[in-house]
């Protein structure tokens, strides 16, 4: 038991920091390559998208079934896929969408003061950060659990978090002329993952069984849908590189689903 603790917090701690690699963006060009960030973004929704309908729905479905018959674990499946969509969609609600980190057009102005790109940076951090809680407690859950669905998940979460991380450092960088606070405030976003991640061992743990991870399982694809079809895929098209999203959330599919045939 010790031994999947240590391994859940560790693949949790992975996917929080992997917004730090986006910050490193930051020391190879003054510019952001906006094809690059398009084809991220639609990876980022292929591998959500594939993980959740291929990977977390069965799993979901396989835990529920061993206390429920089929009809019943279906409608406990989709109440909670639901529920996770509702949840993310209330957290976006109370996000300014000035201040929403997967609105990435907004960091093109290059008449913006410094001021303004510090506070876009800044409060992009800590939406991201709210964002990424929930993630880290799923997360950790999941691997605490079954390995293989944690390390599917910190993987679509590692890759969703890389262009976040992009979202926080460009514009910390273009106001302070920092590169290693813009990489380290991109670094500190993520952790919001390991936090929820600590969180759901002193807290849930004692508490898990089949029927919450089955819930959890779908609770957690309701939240990579709604975010891949509501933010990712659409601010990839903004950049107007529409083949480039497509060919990005294509890939993304083909990643996850090389990966998980070697994981199984």
């Amino acid at each position: 038991m010790e031994e999947n603790i240590i391994s859940a917090f560790l693949i949790t701690l992975f996917a929080g920091l992997s917004t730090g690699i986006g910050g490193f963006i930051v020391y190879f060009s003054n510019k952001l390559n906006y094809k690059l960030l398009s084809a991220s973004l639609g990876l980022s929704a292929g591998v959500m998208i594939y993980v959740s309908f291929l990977e977390l729905i069965p799993e979901s479905l396989e835990n529920l079934k061993a206390s429920f018959n089929e009809k019943l674990s279906y409608v406990y499946m989709a109440s909670a896929f639901f529920a996770g969509i509702f949840f993310i969609a209330i957290i976006d609600k109370f996000v300014p969408e000035t201040d929403n980190p997967h609105e990435y057009t907004k960091i093109k102005s290059e008449h913006s003061s410094n001021n303004h790109y510090k506070r876009i940076g800044i409060f992009t951090a800590l939406a991201i950060a709210i964002h990424n809680f929930p993630e880290g407690l799923a997360t950790f859950i999941s691997s605490y659990d079954n390995i293989t669905i944690g390390i599917s998940i910190a993987i679509a979460t590692a890759i969703h978090n890389i262009p976040e991380g992009i979202s926080v450092a460009v514009p910390i960088f273009f106001a302070t002329k920092n590169r290693k606070k813009a990489l380290l405030t991109s670094f500190y976003s993520g952790l919001a993952e390991p936090i929820g991640a600590l969180i759901g061992f002193f807290i849930l743990l004692p508490f898990i069984s089949p029927v919450i991870m089955g819930l959890v399982f779908a609770f957690v694809a309701g939240i990579m849908v709604y975010i891949s079809l509501d933010e990712l895929l659409p601010s990839a098209e903004k950049f107007g590189h529409h083949h480039l999203s497509i060919y990005g959330l294509i890939i993304g599919m083909l990643i996850m689903a090389v990966s998980l045939i070697l994981l199984k």
